[in-house]
């Protein structure tokens, strides 16, 4: 399987886990020029911006580990974009989550990391 095929997989695992503890989709792959979310959901009237990480080997550390500085400045700006684009979420509470995978798609475990960062 390839590398996108993969991440795929693991993204529609999360998503299925999310829905069964409540949440609801509002978007899958959100990509602009400054970055890319791969689930935004609703818990609730809370706008959460998930970001799945699935790490084949712990050497290099586990998913949520993975999820620096770097990619949380990304995450920050994409999310922006996408509130702009939703003023009526835009005005209420959000959040960002990270999901560490481990297993397989079919048979996965979950590190749910919920309000993972802090934005300023």
């Amino acid at each position: 399987m390839t590398t996108r095929g993969t991440g795929a997989a693991w993204e529609s695992a999360v998503e299925a886990h999310l829905h069964a503890c409540g949440l609801r989709t509002l978007e899958r792959n959100f990509t602009c020029r400054l970055g890319e979310i791969d689930l935004i959901m609703a818990d609730n009237d809370c706008t959460v911006f998930v970001e799945v990480r699935f790490r084949r080997d712990a050497a290099h550390g586990d998913g949520v580990a993975s999820v620096g500085a770097a990619k949380r400045e990304k995450l920050l700006r994409a999310a922006q974009v996408w509130l702009l684009a939703h003023p009526r979420r835009a005005t209420q509470a959000c959040r960002f989550d990270v999901v560490g995978c481990s297993g397989t798609p079919q048979q996965p475990q979950f590190d749910w990391i919920r309000h993972a960062f802090e934005v300023n």
